[in-house]
């Protein structure tokens, strides 16, 4: 399972910033590629520089035999972008796809950069610049042919993997040029010349994933496959209330069980991402390890956070909507005013549960310590940020740290943090052999970092024409002072903000020991769940129609305030959503769904929504229908999605917008995670219930292409399923849904 270590040239320092590309000859002949990517922001434009030196990123392999091997340098999380990237250099190098070979890279800073998963940015951050790096190694290779031949390179043409000279005839593969043109100079990248996407042989083609094969098959490739000479499994057991710390527990009646090998505590730290304290059982076998656990006793002290509850969250939300919000993330023109004058003034409290990540292969990581030096095999999303923890933690330097990349059984955020691979980093050191901890679901599920819980009270006010002219909402959240829990914060710019004239946004937090983070389009899986919801209120009280109503709301956006210092390079600015985009899809999701234009019958509702987050721009459509006993069936989703200009892969695309929607049915039927004295409720699927096979609907997926450069896909679909989803539940009972999940309600109608 140890991934390909790769290979490359380590720039010297200080290298020029249009030294991005360089070449090398590979032992036996050959041509070896080595490029630099550029930040974000540069990479959205085309015509930008890279700010600041770049660092080496990726790399490509041509042979003599005329196979090409591209390392896939980010992790695999289901998102597909282990094929996604290595198509992007493929097209540029004009090669045939079934010439390409491709590897998993291990985590190495000096050679890559920007390893992780997650945010939907491996598509904008790699756009370009992997184009670049394929079209630079095509230039050269007809460089070489056409210094072979004695002929112009301007008269030389290339096809898969093949370098023609049509005027007279000759051509020459590319793994016969690969070691001419690995001795010719470097092109720069920013002034390479890419294909026209008319041109595009590969991407926007349906592409299979490069692991397909192996996952149907059964082949190792995930964290939990992972075996090593001498492996023993480790279970590592933790307080059920967050924070809390061990007093005692019967290590000697657990270590004398079969199989079990060692038993000690771990005294762990404070801070809620690093090596919390617990009791560690390493045996020779899973199951005796899981045994062992069942049997041990551990007497806890479990400190403040046993007096929290989900409850208490509730109760005191509640209190805190009485009082004035703590402070004001923004204030546009007077809704005091706007509100005292409407024609209709709604008032509603909205409220989103936590989530648990849920990924179908439990946390996992197998280490191993030896003369000082660490490997890890690990399923991380941010193995970079889990190399500098497992550092910081034992105490020795990040060179000593190895880390292999092994595909993900499912991320979803839930691996941005790295407390299993500091837990069998530990563990390893402290044992002496090699381990693979691995969580049993259980403990997966009450030792997440989860969605945090979000509330608001929300009033909107619209005027005679049925103008939406004031927008208040005080948000409940976690936190301290003004710093956010992870997860749990607000921008000021969140929409419908811009869009109405008189706005206001006032936030109040109260504390929480219970570990938060990034769950699959963070933020915005609740927000658009209130906004959405909300908005579609505001349009029946306007007496208009929710598609009309939307239009109105995108037409004319108020201008944004100018900030305080404005950023020095435009591209730091984060984007927001683009009205133009927005309609167009609105209108397109309108169209292909009928929407407004079906006779439906009792107890059969339309609901409508959209949300912009991670520069995708995404309207959906959901049909469903309420038994008058209030049983609920979605019947049918259509999305309609604005990611830029093209589509790389479209079999992936599709794939990922699917998944995404049946995720946000899932989390908005009967996903919920509680909290009571301190520590999670659930603990398995019979309480936290993922979507069955009965429940996966039909999703029908249209994306409108734009002139914008192309975004990712795996996090911007979900958000406006669930609000569409609660909106056709009013269009078919009349009952509005203002907290999730809808398992809680009770749907009959008469």
């Amino acid at each position: 399972m140890t991934a390909p270590s790769g290979q490359g040239v380590v720039p010297a320092a200080g290298v020029s910033r249009r030294g991005f590309l360089r070449v090398s000859a590979l032992a036996g002949g050959g041509l070896l590629l080595s490029s630099y990517l550029e930040p974000l922001g540069a990479a959205e434009d085309q015509a930008a520089r890279p700010a600041g030196d770049p660092a080496l990123n990726a790399f490509v392999r041509i042979t003599p035999d005329g196979v090409v091997t591209i390392v896939a340098k980010n992790p695999e999380i289901g998102q597909g972008v282990k094929t996604m990237l290595p198509m992007l250099i493929a097209e540029e190098l004009d090669v045939e796809w079934k010439s390409v070979r491709v590897e998993q890279a291990p985590l190495d800073t000096v050679r890559f950069q920007a390893q992780r998963a997650g945010g939907s940015t491996a598509t904008p951050i790699n756009w370009l610049p992997m184009r670049r790096v394929g079209a630079a190694g095509r230039a050269m290779l007809v460089a070489a042919a056409a210094q072979k031949w004695g002929v112009p390179a301007a008269e030389c043409e290339t096809s898969k993997g093949v370098v023609h000279h049509r005027r007279t005839g000759r051509s020459l593969g590319y793994g016969e040029l690969a070691s001419a043109a690995a001795a010719l100079p470097a092109p720069d990248l920013i002034s390479v010349k890419l294909k026209d996407p008319r041109e595009f042989q590969i991407i926007g083609t349906r592409v299979g994933g490069v692991d397909n094969h192996s996952i149907v098959t059964g082949k190792p490739l995930y964290g939990i496959d992972v075996k090593l000479p001498g492996l023993r499994y480790a279970t590592f057991v933790k307080c059920p209330v967050f924070g809390g710390k061990v007093k005692s527990a019967n290590l000697a009646e657990v270590k004398a069980l079969p199989g079990v090998r060692q038993v000690f505590v771990v005294e762990g730290g404070s801070a809620l991402n690093e090596l919390l304290p617990g009791v560690a059982i390493i045996a020779d076998r899973f199951w005796q390890a899981r045994r062992a656990r069942e049997v041990l006793r551990v007497t806890w002290e479990e400190g403040a956070t046993a007096q929290q509850g989900s409850a208490r969250f509730a109760a005191r939300a509640a209190e805190l909507f009485q009082e004035k919000p703590q402070r004001s993330l923004r204030r546009d023109g007077d809704p005091d005013a706007a509100l005292a004058a409407a024609a209709r003034v709604v008032r509603a409290d909205y409220a989103y549960p936590f989530i648990a990540h849920a990924p179908l292969e439990p946390q996992n990581c197998t280490a191993r310590f030896h003369d000082g030096k660490l490997e890890i095999w690990a399923p991380a999303q941010t193995p970079e940020a889990g190399r500098a923890l497992v550092a910081k933690t034992l105490g020795i330097p990040e060179g000593a740290i190895r880390i292999n990349l092994t595909r993900a059984g499912g991320g979803f955020g839930r691996r941005l943090n790295n407390d299993y691979m500091v837990e069998a980093a530990w563990i390893a050191r402290q044992s002496g052999v090699p381990v693979k901890l691995l969580w049993t679901r259980e403990e997966d599920m009450q030792h997440d970092f989860y969605r945090p819980a979000g509330f608001h009270s929300l009033t909107g006010a619209v005027d005679g024409s049925g103008k939406l002219t004031a927008w208040r909402d005080h948000f409940v959240s976690f936190g301290e002072g003004e710093k956010f829990a992870p997860g749990a914060d607000l921008a000021p710019g969140e929409f419908p903000a811009r869009f109405i004239p008189n706005f206001a946004l006032g936030v109040s937090v109260m504390p929480l020991g219970v570990p938060t983070g990034a769950l699959r389009a963070p933020r915005s899986n609740g927000l658009a769940f209130v906004f959405q919801s909300f908005i579609d209120e505001m349009a029946h009280a306007a007496g208009k129609d929710p598609l009309q109503f939307r239009r109105e709301l995108l037409a004319h956006p108020a201008p944004e305030p100018a900030p305080a210092a404005p950023p020095a390079d435009a591209a730091a600015r984060p984007p927001v959503l683009d009205e133009a985009r927005m309609l167009g899809v609105l209108e397109l999701v309108a169209e292909k769904s009928a929407f407004g234009k079906r006779a439906l019958p009792r107890g059969t509702g339309m609901g409508l929504a959209f949300h912009y987050s991670h520069r995708g721009h995404f309207a959906e459509v959901v049909l469903a229908s309420v038994t008058q006993a209030g049983a609920l069936k979605v019947e049918k989703v259509w999305v309609a999605g604005d990611v830029g200009s093209v589509i790389i892969n479209p079999s992936a695309a599709e794939n990922q917008v699917q998944g995404a929607v049946l995720d946000g049915i899932a989390q908005a039927l009967g996903q919920e995670i509680t909290i009571d004295g301190g520590r999670t409720e659930q603990s398995n699927f019979h309480d936290f219930p993922l979507l069955r096979l009965t429940q996966a609907v039909p999703v029908e997926v249209h994306f409108r292409k734009t002139d914008f450069p192309p975004t990712g896909l795996g996090e911007p679909a979900l958000p406006p399923v669930i609000p569409a989803l609660c909106n056709a539940i009013f269009a078919a009972t009349g009952k509005r849904v203002r907290s999730l999940p809808l398992s809680k309600h009770d749907l009959a109608w008469s």
